[in-house]
């Protein structure tokens, strides 16, 4: 367990807080490695009817560690376990009900976990931002085919390919999150739903889950997209992209052939 994933146990509900605030809650591996095993202990104690996911800071999170993508886009790839691949499938087969409560800004996986979440809390400053294309890599997380299904496939591409920041009112008017509320409410409103779910039989809840999702169609995707996403880390397209954040200038792909 990192410190920068803080995990508690209280009345049925296991919440898991990213807590690393002064990185814009990032997430490194060892913090993927924390949340995999929250979900996994979530979904196998009988103590633990809910698992709620919440940040410390003014955003959610900036999505993966930028320098980590980087190093591995320059070539510079150890052989530690990526444990983004167990948190992903984690939640892709997670039967216990997920709460979710965001705030600022949720960028890249800070979204596209939102799509495996039962109930989803967004503060009123909350954004969605999926800047897979903007950094020349692929969605991931099962998300090419989880958001199309959610909001449709314009609304989906154009998240993708843009990158641009949907506000907490367009996310719920599409679908992906459920309500928004005032910031200095979204705590104590998400502990809320989660008692109100912790109260509800568990039996029914997680076969209802499991009837609502076909975990097994979600992780094939995933490996889908886990394949394309490496094969897009290295490539001259993610080489442009990751030096041009380091050297804060805009990326140029037009010299670059098609791959």
């Amino acid at each position: 367990m990192t410190p920068e994933i803080q995990v508690e146990l209280a009345d049925g509900v296991l919440t898991a807080t990213m807590s690393r605030p002064d990185k814009k809650n990032a997430l490194t591996n060892a913090m993927y490695g924390a949340l995999a095993d929250a979900v996994a202990r979530a979904n196998d104690d009988d103590a633990i009817r809910v698992l709620l996911i919440q940040a410390d800071g003014d955003l959610f999170t900036a999505g993966n560690d930028v320098s980590e993508f980087a190093a591995q886009a320059m070539g510079n790839r150890d052989a530690e376990e990526r444990h983004v691949l167990r948190f992903l499938r984690a939640l892709a087969t997670a039967t216990v009900p997920i709460v979710a409560a965001v705030q600022g800004k949720a960028v890249g996986v800070g979204t596209t976990m939102l799509l495996h979440c039962d109930y989803v809390l967004l503060a009123d400053d909350a954004q969605l931002i999926t800047p897979f294309v903007n950094l020349a890599l692929v969605p991931e997380a099962a998300s090419s085919y989880l958001l199309p299904l959610c909001i449709g496939h314009t609304r989906a591409f154009e998240m993708f390919a843009l990158g641009d920041p949907v506000p907490a009112d367009s996310a719920v008017a599409w679908g992906i999150a459920n309500r928004t509320v005032p910031l200095a409410e979204l705590r104590t409103e998400a502990r809320r739903i989660a008692g109100k779910l912790a109260a509800r039989p568990t039996g029914s809840l997680t076969a209802m889950k499991r009837l609502m999702r076909d975990a097994e169609k979600l992780v094939t995707q995933m490996d889908s997209e886990s394949a394309i996403f490496v094969e897009r880390l290295a490539s001259a397209e993610a080489k442009e992209a990751f030096t041009a954040f380091a050297q804060k200038r805009a990326p140029d792909f037009s010299k670059l052939a098609r791959q």
